[in-house]
């Protein structure tokens, strides 16, 4: 509900500074013991999120949509399809209803445009689930995990292997923001464009298994993202020879872990033997969806919770 404080809304990874980000990991890691030993902890009573889709979704339903449930608000969803929003209603005016009707807002959409101008016209904290742009709330849970089995992420090399989708443009930014190098390997033709880019912090790699030398962390993604079908076959040749397999794994470093936002489609972007394997670590990077979109949903509400670390 509008308040004095400035609205703060999470819509790329850079949205949120350094501290804010090691505040927000720590609270997950409170939040997460805390379901983890089945306490109850219910700080946001009487408290509604609303969720915005218009493009499919499994983990980021059921993480926003659990997660507000377990810190005891209610959660509802809205497909466009069933909402005036479907049929022509104005962003700007959905965000507006909308926002005098709930206390958080998630939005999963197409183009990034349409999340900003529904943030620009809310009253109420607004949360990126996904966009063609940025996936924020997905590398927020990978740098989680990453830091949960590692520690700090700083410093570190983060290969990417894949397209230049929404992953790798909030990859790119947390590097900036975090302090890790991020080496890049992408098939011509679905490069990074530099106009979405402000860091130096990344390296592009024409051979994808270059791109894994002593890498602390191994990333991938499905070659065709929603949006794309039409281009699958296309996208199919172009790939041909980007699967993340034991040979690329073996040229990380000795403990690197791999990653993956899921779905995945084994035997394509990644073998069976890599996600299925030990160095795998993407059904923790699934469950912790939940944990740090939980602690975001918190620090967006509610700010610094007293006693916790600043």
């Amino acid at each position: 509900m509008p308040t004095n404080k400035p609205i703060k809304h999470f819509l790329q990874f850079s949205d949120f500074t350094l501290a804010e980000f090691e505040y927000v990991i720590e609270r997950a890691k409170i939040i997460k013991r805390k379901f983890k030993n089945y306490e109850v902890y219910h700080p946001l009573i009487d408290r509604t999120l609303v969720m915005v889709f218009e493009k499919n979704s499994t983990r980021t339903r059921l993480s926003f949509e659990a997660g507000m449930h377990q810190l005891g608000g209610a959660a509802i969803y809205l497909n466009t399809r069933d909402s005036q929003l479907g049929r022509g209603e104005p962003v700007e005016d959905a965000g507006q209803v909308m926002s005098r009707m709930c206390d958080i807002i998630m939005v999963r959409t197409f183009g990034q445009d349409i999340i900003e101008r529904f943030a620009a016209n809310s009253r109420v904290p607004v949360i990126n689930g996904l966009t063609n742009e940025h996936h924020p709330c997905q590398v927020l849970a990978d740098i989680f995990t990453y830091v949960e089995h590692r520690g700090s992420i700083a410093g570190k090399i983060v290969t990417w292997v894949g397209d230049a989708n929404n992953m790798l443009y909030s990859w790119l930014q947390a590097a900036e923001v975090f302090g890790f190098h991020l080496n890049v390997a992408t098939p011509k033709g679905y490069d990074i464009d530099h106009s979405l880019v402000s860091t130096t912090r990344f390296t592009v790699f024409d051979n994808p298994s270059d791109a894994c030398q002593g890498a602390h962390l191994v990333n991938t993604d499905v070659w065709t993202s929603m949006g794309y079908e039409k281009e699958n076959a296309a996208r199919l040749a172009a790939f041909d020879g980007y699967i993340v397999d034991a040979a690329k794994m073996a040229r990380a470093a000795p403990d690197a872990l791999f990653m993956h936002c899921l779905p995945a489609h084994r035997g394509e972007e990644v073998a069976a033997e890599v996600i299925d394997g030990p160095q795998s670590v993407v059904w923790d990077e699934a469950e912790n969806r939940l944990h740090v979109q939980k602690a975001l949903i918190e620090y967006l509400l509610l700010g610094h919770i007293p006693g916790s670390p600043e």
